[in-house]
């Protein structure tokens, strides 16, 4: 089965924004479409939510990155703060932030196609929340469809889930993770912070993973196209013969 190519985008802000419109174009180039993690309150200027607000309306997707990566995720412990801010969250402060993230991004005209949360990590309490907001929620481990229950079991392959001193062996690392997920089919989750994209060897490697993924009988398409009921005008690249299936 031809595997479906996932690539996120996160770090979306003003000194970074000429970075990722050179990213999206190397991937238009590709006819790879783009899944943005953008959250409204940390990283919007008007050039940026500008250049999202075009993007999603060339059928990039969009995921809600968090509401404040700034705030302490909880007021009971001191130690928390250095833990992402879903990572940890009961129920009710997760749905509390989520109402607050969908409004900001709602008065920026946007609409997400679901949930992911800052550095891929979601309680328990998150995902249930979530599932009162959003139409999927993306973890660390898996892509959740929070209407059919269905998940998708795929882990994000992204420079930071590498613990490896050098950049040569990451890049390599994975370039190598593309290859494999891509032949065995299902799901291939590329993520890239845009502070990455300022060093030439990890942007030509996570290039050269698209690549390789789409040397592999890949396409191209976003987190959206998932879920029972993708948002209007989501672009995917479907090679001729393949169907999008609800299981990998």
């Amino acid at each position: 089965m031809d595997a479906r190519l996932l690539v996120s985008l996160s770090g979306i802000g003003p000194r970074t924004l000429h970075r990722c419109a050179e990213l999206a174009a190397e991937l238009d180039r590709r006819n790879v479409p783009l899944s943005l993690l953008f959250a409204p309150r940390t990283e919007g200027s008007q050039a940026v939510t500008t250049w999202v607000r075009e993007r999603t309306g060339r059928g990039d997707g969009l995921l809600l990155h968090g509401y404040d990566h700034r705030i302490p995720p909880s007021h009971r412990a001191v130690s928390l703060h250095r833990k992402a801010e879903f990572a940890a969250l009961p129920a009710h402060e997760a749905r509390l932030r989520m109402i607050a993230a969908k409004a900001a991004l709602e008065k920026l005209g946007l609409g997400a196609d679901g949930f992911a949360p800052p550095r891929w990590l979601a309680s328990p309490g998150t995902l249930a929340a979530a599932g009162e907001h959003f139409a999927l929620c993306a973890d660390l481990a898996a892509v959740h469809d929070l209407r059919t229950r269905t998940v998708h079991r795929s882990r994000v392959q992204s420079f930071a889930a590498h613990n490896h001193r050098t950049e040569t062996v990451r890049a390599f690392a994975l370039v190598l993770a593309s290859a494999r997920a891509a032949r065995r089919g299902g799901l291939v989750r590329l993520g890239i912070d845009a502070t990455d994209l300022a060093r030439p060897g990890l942007r030509h490697a996570f290039l050269d993973a698209v690549d390789v993924a789409l040397e592999n009988r890949a396409f191209g398409t976003t987190y959206g196209s998932l879920t029972s009921s993708p948002r209007v005008g989501t672009r995917t690249s479907v090679p001729s013969g393949a169907r999008l299936v609800n299981k990998p």
